[in-house]
């Protein structure tokens, strides 16, 4: 079992700046790809960012890239997910999410059928 923990959500004006953290405790820590989702009101959870289980290999969705930046720090069982010019449109819940498989190697990164832990979620809402 693996309790995963959000925090850093809030209210920014858009073009402002947030960085969300998610600490996971339970199980080892570093042999797993972790994730990031959102679910913006209304509408189905989105893929957002993951960092591979070495923390070599990012991906993200088109339209984060270039604003959002994941990244993990195994000696602190935590992740993060820093966002700057935020927009109207990324309002959501935000996720994190433990990949299932340790040690993965594969591209599988953007459904959510491959994690198998999730935390609670923190809301983000921006301001026009």
């Amino acid at each position: 079992q693996v309790h995963l923990v959000e925090s850093g959500g809030g209210v920014v004006q858009a073009g402002g700046s947030l960085r969300l953290s998610c600490g996971a405790s339970g199980r080892p820590f570093s042999p797993f790809a972790l994730g990031w989702f959102r679910q913006p009101p209304g509408k189905e959870r989105e893929f957002v960012a993951a960092i591979s289980w070495k923390g070599d290999s990012t991906y993200y969705a088109d339209s984060v890239k270039g604003r959002f930046t994941v990244s993990r720090d195994n000696a602190r069982n935590s992740v993060y997910l820093q966002m700057s010019s935020l927009n109207t449109e990324d309002t959501a819940v935000y996720y994190c999410a433990t990949h299932a498989g340790a040690y993965y190697s594969g591209t599988s990164y953007s459904t959510d059928r491959a994690y198998d832990f999730w935390g609670q979620g923190t809301q983000v809402t921006v301001s026009p």
